[in-house]
């Protein structure tokens, strides 16, 4: 898959253009270490922006709902749709308040999503979805089936029109502030699961995949 060294108009970072990142390898990493999306769509002329979680296969995304859904009635139609996504590294506290900032990672991504038909491509892409969220549980958990299957509308977005945007670093002051006497610095941010909770009909052992589950890339 190659990169996008040449972004259009509608993709180029505009406000804070040294942040840009237009490297493939850099959109998917952000792609598989966040999990949820926000979906961005007009429909009969009102702006609508629904969270949602999705699934990636290599250059194509995945998102899945209701067919009664009113967002993907409407991609399904070949409306164009933005979707964006945002992880928060930290806090930048710097020494006047106009200058506090986030260090952040988003990426959007535009196009035209289509209804996933080939019924293969359909499970492997809930799959995807799945693995994304929680690697592995796919195979431990129940397959869905014939009515299950029927009940869910699956979207394909291919990753093609795209662009990244990264903050990294302390705070950046007015020359004169810096001698302001106050804390000024960086408050590192990231998700960190919690001890998981037995359901109390469930008796089977917590499997190793649950034991040690995170979104940052194992090394």
């Amino acid at each position: 898959m190659s990169s996008n060294p040449n972004p259009n108009p509608r993709t180029r970072v505009v406000r804070e253009p040294q942040r840009a990142v237009y490297d493939r390898d850099t959109v998917n990493q952000i792609l598989d270490e966040a999990f949820l999306c926000h979906v961005g769509f007009v429909a009969e002329g009102q702006p609508y922006v629904i969270p949602m979680s999705y699934g990636r296969d290599r250059d194509m995304l995945y998102i899945h709902g209701s067919p009664a859904s009113r967002m993907l009635r409407h991609l399904e139609q070949g409306v164009p749709v933005c979707i964006t996504v945002t992880l928060v590294d930290g806090l930048v506290l710097a020494r006047s308040v106009f200058n506090h900032s986030m260090n952040y990672r988003s990426v959007i991504i535009l196009g035209t999503a289509t209804l996933v038909d080939d019924p293969a491509e359909k499970l492997a892409a809930l799959r995807a979805l799945s693995e994304h969220i929680l690697p592995n549980r796919w195979d431990d958990s129940r397959q869905p089936n014939e009515k299950e299957l029927k009940a869910t509308s699956v979207l394909r977005l291919p990753i093609n029109e795209f662009s990244a945007k990264v903050r990294v670093g302390p705070p950046v002051d007015n020359a004169e502030d810096y001698s302001f006497e106050t804390w000024a610095g960086v408050i590192p941010l990231e998700m960190n699961s919690g001890a998981p909770i037995r359901d109390e009909r469930c008796q089977q052992e917590l499997p190793t995949y649950l034991k040690d589950y995170s979104r940052k890339e194992k090394s």
